[in-house]
């Protein structure tokens, strides 16, 4: 199953498994969210599905989000961030531009006016370097709507930022008073 169709699903599984629900296959993560490689093939492909590392290494080196890793020896598999389950991806604090940006979609705008950014069942909120990727992910929940959040003026007042293997800030929390709607 190395077609478009069968990749893509073959993709969101292991989105899935390594996210949100591991037991889903039978899979267990460590505490970092690590997946021994060889037991998240197996359990995959007693789903059907004819995953192999080969196809798993295609995956994580060319999903266009870069939502995977390996480790060196490419023994482990992890996604990058986005769990809803509690992980510990060893994260440091960094030191955010003065602004970053938020993509959502129309239906969200007054509710995230009237609270701000909360991480709800995931491990931290979110944020994009650039306009254009808050965009695209604004796109995938309808018409698209961007924040722009202050992360410069946050972090001065405490707020802990951390950027995560594929170049997305993730916070715990954005209090409406530091996002500014923009017209797109």
């Amino acid at each position: 199953m190395t077609n478009e169709k069968g990749y893509t699903k073959i993709s969101k599984l292991i989105s899935l498994v390594l996210r949100h629900n591991p037991e889903t296959i039978g899979l267990t993560l460590d505490n970092s969210g690590w997946a021994d490689t060889t037991d998240l093939i197996e359990k995959i492909n007693t789903h059907g599905f004819n995953l192999t590392i080969e196809l798993l290494t295609h995956i994580v080196v060319t999903n266009n989000k870069r939502r995977f890793s390996f480790n060196e020896a490419k023994t482990k598999v992890r996604a990058n961030q986005g769990h809803s389950l509690h992980i510990d991806l060893n994260l440091k604090e960094s030191e955010p531009p003065q602004n970053l940006f938020h993509g959502t979609g129309e239906k969200f705008v007054p509710s995230i006016l009237a609270i701000g950014l909360d991480k709800r069942n995931r491990q931290h909120v979110h944020l994009s370097n650039d306009m254009e990727t808050a965009i695209i992910v604004g796109q995938r929940h309808g018409r698209p709507k961007v924040f722009i959040v202050a992360s410069g003026q946050m972090k001065i007042e405490g707020f802990s930022f951390f950027l995560s293997d594929n170049n997305v800030w993730l916070i715990e929390n954005v209090p409406a008073k530091y996002l500014r709607l923009l017209e797109i």
